[in-house]
């Protein structure tokens, strides 16, 4: 098989995998992912941080 045809052939397939993913991704409002993006933020601050603990020698 020849080197263009190859190359050719997957140029092809790639655009029929991307074509296909593009159709098959869900896409989601700005409004979705804000809520969800302050619900993240949320739960980091309501999480509290780790405390150390000092040792005494």
């Amino acid at each position: 098989m020849h080197s263009d045809i190859h190359l050719t052939l997957h140029e092809m397939r790639a655009a029929d995998l991307r074509q296909e993913a593009a159709g098959a991704l869900p896409r989601t409002s700005v409004r979705v992912q804000l809520g969800w993006k302050l619900v993240e933020w949320g739960l980091r601050l309501a999480t509290p941080e780790p405390r150390r603990v000092v040792l005494a020698a």
